[in-house]
């Protein structure tokens, strides 16, 4: 893009010649954060779709069908037993993830607590440099 052109009126007032372009000062363009409440009103936009499309499915498939597990027997929408399939299977794998986790973070705060305790134990003067010298009176 080109500079904008000031006017020959304007310029020849200002003391340019009609055929130079002003030099306008640059302004500082202005960057907008993302914050927690965008990220939050996202979220709940996206769930909400999301929402819509099971909400969809399940009623799409509503045909009933025998469900059996380990001796139990009932009668389910096509789409509500996929969800639950879904979900259960979405859980045996949150679970043990989520179990790792803690036990990682455990591990890190020992090992977080046993370096700061190395190292406050090496920046403690030892008792020979402690002892004042004695004063002479």
């Amino acid at each position: 893009m080109s500079e904008p052109q000031v006017p020959g009126h304007v310029a020849q007032g200002s003391g340019q010649q009609a055929g130079q372009t002003a030099q306008l000062p640059q302004l500082p363009q202005h960057v907008v954060k993302r914050t927690r409440m965008g990220g939050l009103w996202l979220a709940c936009g996206s769930f909400a779709v999301v929402l819509l499309l099971l909400l969809i499915f399940i009623l799409e498939n509503g045909r009933s069908v025998d469900v059996a597990y380990f001796g139990a027997h009932g009668h389910l929408p096509l789409g509500v037993a996929l969800l639950l399939a879904a979900v259960l299977g979405i859980l045996m794998v949150v679970i043990p993830g989520t179990a790792r986790i803690v036990q990682l973070r455990l591990t890190a705060r020992r090992h977080r607590h046993a370096d700061t305790g190395q190292l406050a134990a090496s920046q403690q003067p030892s008792s020979a440099e402690e002892a004042p010298a004695p004063r002479s009176r």
